[in-house]
């Protein structure tokens, strides 16, 4: 028995060590020139790029300048200056591009092809004036569409093979804890996992031409940031409206804000009426500070006035969702439930509620008054509601991003959520809610008591 102890542990440690180690030899061959373990690096970037893409179709943009952009809650508490909330979006997006080419730049550093090397300085260049000397940018929409399907079968074939290392690493851990009779058959599954993987891992980016990949993620950016210039209208000292952008686009699908934004005090600027849509964006600029920097810092920076600034806006998100549901169903709401929500109040809106309480008797019996605060409240969260849940959705984004492979995509803009939202304002509203619920709990309250003791003289009787 201790012999064939020993020799199932030997057998173990062999079988684990020989399968964890599957493609030690392939990895010394190709480490120079195919993309190896940054696959998943890459797919993510690509992933990325493409839902940008994907939202700065004619369909989006449409319904940027006829929906986003004219919501009752953006209106009320962020601004209803178009030609602001258009370069909102605009800064949004040449900020997330930004993002992305740093990482792209680092993987440029490692390629063998010089002009790939200087990537950094080209897209710089091409941002500031227009100039694409390499050519990267797609001239034309079959071309662009060319590329999206080239990526997103190579993101495909990457995300299975990340399923499938997966599946080889749960057999593989098993390995480790078998019992002698099953050890045959799971040698058998994990030879055969292998072999799956293999065959994934020939279709995926990691086995691709490393220089050939990163120029495929350096085109996408240029086409995308084409793409977004092309949508708002920058101009720049070589093509005045970008002419090597894919042509699908129709004139109405553009954004052309009226208003020069160059001042970056315009936030939270509120206008009677709507704006005329019949001019380029301008986003602050400057000579000379770098393309991307120009055109996002200032206007991504919330003003002081915000709950951004205050760092309050997915806090209050959460605490309007929670007195969302408390609004539906007041009768279940507790005293601990009403206690957790006072723990989540700021001392401005404690101060506030304090202040609107003050006067109101302890009793809360007329149902006309309930009904109209029910109605109150529910025209308060028609409009309040979508902007907290755009927060929390737009954040749980951010999170899931750095946790998987694929990113999921949403068309959710800063400009939709508590970020940039005045922070009175949004405190007003939030106390109106807590003030409406306080009478509706306690009229609930009171209503179930007197049914109580109309059912309790009733049996006494």
């Amino acid at each position: 028995m201790a012999r064939d102890s020993t020799w199932l542990s030997k057998l173990k440690s062999q079988i684990s060590h020989k399968l964890l180690h599957p493609t030690t030899k392939l990895n010394k061959s190709s480490k120079s020139t195919n993309v190896g373990v940054l696959a998943f690096e890459v797919a993510k970037l690509m992933s990325k790029l493409l839902a940008l893409y994907q939202s700065l179709s004619d369909k989006n943009i449409v319904r940027l300048k006829n929906e986003t952009i004219l919501l009752d809650g953006v209106k009320k508490i962020v601004s209803n200056d178009e030609s602001f909330l258009l370069s909102l979006a605009c800064a949004e997006m040449v900020h997330t591009i930004h993002v992305i080419s740093k990482s792209v730049a680092r993987l440029c550093s490692k390629c063998s092809d010089l002009d790939l090397q200087s990537f950094p300085e080209s897209l710089e260049d091409f941002a500031s004036t227009g100039r694409d000397q390499r050519g990267w940018s797609a001239p034309c929409g079959k071309e662009m569409e060319g590329l999206a399907r080239r990526a997103d079968r190579y993101i495909a074939a990457t995300s299975a093979l990340y399923r499938e290392m997966e599946e080889l690493d749960v057999l593989l851990h098993n390995v480790k804890k078998s019992q002698h009779e099953n050890l045959l058959d799971l040698e058998q599954k994990i030879v055969w996992q292998k072999q799956e993987v293999k065959h994934v891992k020939e279709k995926s980016l990691w086995s691709k031409n490393y220089d050939t990949i990163v120029l495929l993620l350096a085109r996408l950016i240029f086409t995308v940031l084409a793409r977004v210039k092309f949508v708002f209208g920058i101009r720049n000292k070589y093509c005045p409206y970008p002419s090597t952008l894919p042509r699908s686009m129709s004139t109405s699908a553009t954004v052309f804000p009226s208003s020069d934004l160059g001042n970056s005090n315009n936030h939270n600027v509120y206008v009677s009426g709507p704006l005329t849509i019949n001019g380029p964006v301008h986003l602050p600029s400057n000579k000379k500070r770098p393309f991307f920097e120009s055109k996002t810092k200032d206007f991504l920076t919330p003003p002081p006035t915000t709950l951004g600034a205050a760092a309050l806006a997915l806090h209050y998100a959460n605490l309007i969702i929670f007195l969302e549901k408390m609004i539906k169903a007041p009768h279940l709401v507790g005293l601990d439930a009403r206690e957790d929500v006072y723990s989540m109040l700021p001392h401005s809106i404690r101060s506030s509620l304090r202040n609107r309480l003050k006067g109101v008797g302890f009793t809360a019996t007329d149902s006309s008054l309930a009904g109209e605060w029910k109605d109150a409240l529910g025209r308060i969260l028609a409009w309040l509601g979508p902007l907290a849940h755009n927060m929390i959705k737009w954040q749980s984004v951010r999170s899931f991003e750095q946790q998987s492979l694929m990113p999921k995509s949403t068309n959710v803009l800063l400009l939709q959520t508590l970020y940039f939202a005045n922070k009175n304002k949004a405190e007003a509203a939030i106390t109106e809610l807590l003030v409406g619920l306080n009478y509706i709990w306690r009229f609930e309250r009171e209503m179930n008591a007197k049914a109580l003791l109309e059912c309790s003289n009733y049996f006494i009787k």
